[in-house]
């Protein structure tokens, strides 16, 4: 099943869904595995996984350090590739990478794609690869069927974010706000307007990430976007209260 069936079919029992971040390697695989474990259980509905890159440039201060320490610790691209087949066979939702362009230039583009697609990843999360740059991605993209997740920011123009929608599938992933990941989101009426433009400018459905770190933001979300997406906030839980208080900290999301 493609994301956006998947996505679709899952929205018509739920009034969002949540999908999480996690950076593999940090604080370790065996980390990783548990808080995968602990989200899945406690109705995650999709999970990024970012393969660590040592300019992470969307990201903000939280999530650059688990990149930086996943790299120092040693964590490599081809660990990232076993670990999520490992995740992919054990919980049956779908797993999308997150990274940047240099790690699929370094480990060979078509390569990357042919080793995801055989362990099951459904979509690429590729925040600095703009489709005037990417030819060759997007091409590869429809050969190995794994979705382009195409990125709206709220300084795109509806014309922009038109152009891009033509590229992506799966869902469009709606920045919250100028910036980088981590900072308190503001739902005002810019928000609102922003939501509106992103709405008129494609059928695909629209998750919302940066900043939602509580119910409250993804309760306002309700009705604006078909997915809440939830990064930073998971890595402080785990850094200020441990691994174990994840599952209690998604399942009090909604």
């Amino acid at each position: 099943m493609q994301l956006e069936e998947y996505i679709k079919k899952t929205r018509a029992d739920k009034n969002i869904l949540l999908m999480t971040h996690i950076v593999l390697g940090y604080t370790s695989l065996e980390v990783n595995r548990e808080v995968i474990r602990q989200m899945v259980e406690n109705g995650v509905d999709l999970i990024e996984m970012q393969i660590p890159f040592s300019e992470p440039m969307a990201d903000g201060p939280v999530i650059v350090k688990a990149n930086q320490e996943a790299i120092e610790t040693g964590t490599k691209v081809r660990q990232c590739f076993d670990f999520a087949a490992e995740m992919t066979a054990a919980h049956d939702i779908p797993f999308l990478f997150m990274t940047y362009y240099n790690i699929l230039y370094q480990y060979g583009v078509e390569q990357f794609f042919k080793d995801s697609k055989k362990i099951g990843i459904k979509g690429f999360i590729i925040p600095d690869l703009p489709p005037e740059e990417g030819e060759e991605f997007f091409r590869l993209s429809r050969e190995y069927g794994i979705d382009p997740i195409m990125i709206y920011a709220p300084t795109s123009t509806e014309e922009r974010m038109k152009y891009l929608a033509g590229y992506g599938s799966g869902f469009i992933y709606c920045v919250a706000r100028k910036g980088v990941t981590g900072k308190q989101t503001d739902f005002d009426k810019d928000f609102g307007s922003y939501m509106k433009r992103c709405r008129n400018s494609t059928t695909m459905p629209l998750a919302v990430g940066f900043g939602i770190s509580s119910r409250e933001d993804v309760e306002t979300l309700v009705g604006i976007a078909d997915i809440a997406v939830i990064g930073t906030k998971t890595i402080k839980v785990v850094e200020e209260e441990g691994i174990d208080a994840v599952g209690s900290f998604i399942s009090s999301l909604r």
